[in-house]
């Protein structure tokens, strides 16, 4: 029974199947291939032929039906859907937006699939393998975008370029029509320039450097959709001039500060040579300062300042000195610029006065001068003389002269016959081109008989010719020195001056019995400020170069324009005066090149620049100290002295404002000023007398000569003072003032001494306050002033301290310093009128009425010297009546109130004459008493030293 239900179930599935089979007999069709096109960012394709498949099994439902497209590849992202089972219309989309960017085209399989034999599908066909290719169509949705943020070029001057530069643009659209720039445009306006479709800019007409040195245009892009760039681009274009060789990157004006050291001239210069052949090249770099001063910056000291300075010898006699009332013959003369240059104009000249110079000079001396000096006026030039020593009288000899005569330099010395009886040289010529080139120089004539040499800036130069002459015959004729001229005091009408000299001259000196070295001559004629080259080391192994010497003009030469180029850039200006002269220094840079086989090289323009040095500070010397004190006699008279200046203090001070950040907020302020103490040196020091002149006989300023040891430093001595002189710090002229001393071995008729004291920097172009320093000499006829005094030293308890408005401290020194030589005049006064009893009291009375009246100041102002003085009480003062002492002490506060009250000057004479009167009265009355009282003191003066 179960086997017959098991065959019956096969055997209707066969019959089925067989049904089947016969029922969906065909496969659906469709075409071999396709072609479609989408646009990107949309789903829909459009294929050709259209998505239609057949089956032949058509009418027969589900078999002659299609139910599906299927698509064949990796990931595609397209689908197939059927629109219509029965016509078989099928359509292909995207699944998702399509980017052309990302793939511009597509190719996979497709088949189609009918209904099967009924609607379960069993028993469906497929149709064959079609090839789809579809092509992704772009949309213009990129703007153009250049490659560059900006462009720059660089063009030549009067030159027309069919291509400047090239600017490209870029679009990121993926068909050739969105994605190329099909346009370029320019859209800055009235501008010289053009572009074409490929992006090069040419410029449409001649540039001109001088009219505009650059050009700003902006650019955009278009690309074949006419889409524009979204940013435009900066090109920039630099116009430069024609090329021309020469030096580039300077300036023309370099800034000096007084104690910069060493600044460099050109730090940034370079040399454009144009692309020329250049083989090598030799430069010079001059500083012309041939207007400043004696040729260039030099220290401004006294001649005798500068040879003690350099170590010269001394006794050298400066025959040109500043005009001074010691110095008066070069009163008369023209002064240039300064006070220590003297013009001749051919109208003057200068006698020295007998005993300045040794009338008869040793076989060895030396004369020293700056000049400067041009070509002769007129045909026939005439000796032009410098120095001449002639005869004042009768005749007309020369002894010895130094004259220019046509641009040569010539020395006369004529021997007497006491000196040598023979044919010897006289005259020595020197022939130079520098005597006449209107320049400085400076000129040292050594003469060691029978060798003279001349030494000009340091260079030594030997007489071309040198010519003999007999003695002269001795005479008793005296003889004139003169300077500018020669004295023709005989064989003449009338003496006058003959061959004057047309020039300048400065520091002329002689120095008899001594010829100076080549240090010393070098030394004296040094420069200050000069060319210079900061560190040697590292310039270029092919560099050579060369300074003159006084290193004004430098000299480099190599054959690699690099090096030349580095060297030049540590080229610097130094001056090493803490005061330069201000003003201009000009530069001039000149270059020779030579090229490679080049008949015709490139010619280098020179360089004139200049170098501003500025002012200095002006430094305000001040000195100070104790300016009055008194000392017993017997200190001056004997052998050592008073020291006049044991504290003076010298010292140096700039004045220096400060400048606030914010210049808006403190305009119309007045700047804090400060006060800065400087560190300089000073070439002299004077102590002068006020009044009369010092008497020889009785009195004099005294100075030990080795306290200027081991010290750049001298000192004459004169009746009117004493002056130490020399190159020195401020330290070491206060070590040699503090040791000058005041002597005075008869101080019987002298009370008092004053001085003045002043220094100078830079002969006298910087000067001190003037310090006055007043001396007061005390006597034994002082013994009760002196004893007064001594109670108030050591009393220092009962004084009181008397304070003074700061504008007041001048009126009361004024007023202290002429009461104390009054009261000792009248005192002396008093002595000699009323001898022995009113002398005695009123001495000790007036005393005690100043000194209550300037115990205060005195204190301040005066100081005393009482080691050799004793304090005695008198033992008779118990007799005194009291009516006496109540008239003392009514007398001392009138005459209190009358001081405090009275003006500086007149009140000072009217309590002399009331002074006098009072004595007068007061000696009258107890005139008896005093008397009797003399006979009872008893003064113990057995320890002071009257």
């Amino acid at each position: 029974m179960l086997r017959l239900r098991w065959e019956s179930a096969l055997l209707l599935l066969g019959v089925g199947s067989l049904l089947a089979a016969k029922v969906n007999k065909h496969k659906p069709w469709i075409e071999t291939s396709y072609h479609g096109v989408i646009t990107e960012n949309n789903d829909t394709v459009i294929l050709d032929p259209p998505l239609v498949a057949l089956d032949k099994d058509a009418p027969v439902a589900f078999a002659g039906e299609i139910c599906a497209f299927k698509i064949h590849g990796q990931e595609m992202p397209f689908e197939a859907v059927v629109l219509n089972k029965t016509s078989g219309e099928g359509r292909l989309r995207a699944k998702s937006p399509i980017d052309c960017e990302l793939q511009k085209e597509y190719t996979f399989i497709i088949q189609a699939y009918d209904c099967g034999a009924g609607p379960s599908g069993t028993n469906w066909k497929k149709s064959h393998k079609a090839v789809v290719h579809i092509q992704v169509k772009d949309v213009n949705e990129f703007a153009p975008t250049f490659k560059e943020t900006s462009y720059k070029a660089t063009v030549t001057e009067e030159k027309i370029y069919d291509s400047i530069l090239q600017v490209e643009a870029i679009d990121e659209d993926c068909s050739p029509q969105y994605s190329q720039i099909c346009n370029y445009e320019i859209v800055t306006t009235d501008v010289p320039f053009a572009i074409d479709r490929n992006g090069n800019i040419r410029n449409t007409e001649k540039l001109n450097y001088d009219k505009q040195h650059e050009y700003e245009i902006m650019v955009t892009a278009f690309d074949c959709g006419q889409k524009r760039a979204t940013e435009d681009v900066l090109v920039r274009v630099d116009v430069k001039p024609v090329c021309k060789p020469g030096w580039q990157d300077w300036n023309k004006r370099i800034e000096y500060k007084p104690g910069s050291g060493s600044i460099p001239l050109f730090p940034s210069i370079h040399l454009e040579t144009c692309d020329g052949p250049v083989s090598s090249i030799q430069t010079t770099i001059e500083l012309q300062t041939n207007y400043i001063g004696k040729g260039c910056d030099r220290e401004t000291y006294s001649e005798k300042s500068l040879q003690k300075l350099c170590g010269a010898s001394s006794g050298a006699i400066d025959l040109l000195p500043t005009p001074s009332a010691a110095t008066n013959w070069t009163a008369g003369l023209l002064i240039d610029n300064n006070d220590m240059i003297f013009k001749f104009d051919g109208k003057q000249g200068a006698k020295i006065p007998d005993g300045i110079v040794p009338k008869n000079l040793t076989d060895q001396f030396t004369i020293t001068m700056w000049m400067k000096h041009g070509p002769s006026p007129g045909l026939r030039a005439e000796k032009e003389t410098i120095l001449c020593n002639s005869d004042k009288t009768e005749m007309n000899r020369h002894h010895y002269a130094l004259y220019v005569h046509n641009c040569r330099l010539v020395f006369l010395l004529r021997k007497d016959f006491d000196q040598a009886d023979t044919f010897r040289p006289a005259e020595f010529h020197w022939k130079l081109d520098q005597i006449c080139d209107k320049e400085w120089h400076y000129y040292v004539v050594n003469v060691e008989f029978p060798v003279v040499t001349l030494y000009m800036d340091g260079t030594t130069y030997e007489p071309y010719l040198v010519t003999n002459d007999w003695p002269i015959h001795p005479s008793h004729i005296a003889m004139q020195l003169t300077v500018g001229a020669c004295w023709q005091g005989g064989e003449v009408a009338k003496p006058r001056f003959a061959q004057y000299f047309h020039g300048s001259l400065a520091s002329l000196t002689i120095r008899p019995g001594k010829i100076e070295s080549q240090k010393v001559i070098s030394c004296l004629q040094a420069c200050k400020e000069g060319l210079d080259i900061n560190s040697l080391e590292s310039l270029g192994q092919g560099i050579k170069y060369h300074f003159n010497p006084s290193q004004s003009v430098l000299v480099m030469e190599g054959d690699d324009i690099e090096n030349i180029d580095q060297g030049l850039q540590k080229v610097s200006y130094i001056n090493s005066r803490q005061f330069p002269t201000a003003g201009i220094r000009r530069l001039k840079v000149s270059s020779k090149v030579q090229c490679f086989g080049e008949d015709v090289c490139i010619n280098i323009p020179d360089i004139d620049a200049y170098v501003m040095v500025f002012q200095a500070n002006e430094p305000k010397i001040t000195i100070s100290g104790m300016d009055h004190f008194a000392r017993p006699a017997t200190q001056f008279e004997s052998e050592r002295g008073v020291t006049l200046l044991p504290d003076i203090r010298i010292i140096s001070t700039v004045t220096k404002v400060e400048h606030s950040v914010d210049f808006k907020e403190n305009d119309g302020v007045h700047k804090p000023v400060v006060l800065e103490e400087m560190v300089h040196n000073l070439d002299f020091c004077d102590i002068l007398v006020i009044g009369v002149e010092l008497d020889p006989r009785q009195e004099c300023l005294e100075l030990d000569r080795k306290e200027l040891q081991g010290k750049h430093l001298d000192a004459t001595n004169s009746t009117a003072g004493y002056s130490v002189y020399g190159v020195e710090t401020m330290r070491n002229y206060e070590l040699v003032l503090r040791q000058v001393r005041y002597r005075n071995w008869h101080t019987f008729n002298i009370f008092d001494r004053k001085f003045r004291i002043k220094c100078s920097e830079l002969n006298g172009r910087y000067t001190s306050n003037d310090f006055n320093l007043e001396v007061n000499i005390l006597r034994n006829s002082n013994s009760n002033f002196m004893e007064h005094v001594n109670h108030m030293a050591i009393q220092p308890q009962f004084l009181q301290s008397i304070h003074h408005p700061e504008e007041s401290i001048n009126s009361i020194h004024g007023s202290v310093v002429p009461s104390v030589a009054t009261i000792v005049i009248i005192i002396c006064v008093s002595i000699l009128v009323f001898i022995i009893a009113l002398g005695i009291y009123r001495i000790r009375t007036s005393h005690q009425h100043s000194s209550m009246e300037n115990e205060g100041s005195k204190e301040n102002e005066m100081d005393w010297d009482d080691s050799a003085l004793t304090i005695t009480v008198n033992p008779m003062e118990k007799y005194e009546a009291p009516r006496h002492v109540e008239e003392e002490s009514e007398e001392e506060v009138e005459e209190e109130d009358e001081d405090t009250t009275s003006d500086e000057s007149g009140d000072s004479e009217e309590e002399e004459e009331e002074e006098e009167e009072e004595e007068e009265e007061i000696g009258n009355e107890g005139d008896k008493q005093n008397a009797t009282r003399q006979q009872q003191l008893e003064w113990d003066d057995s320890t002071l030293p009257y």
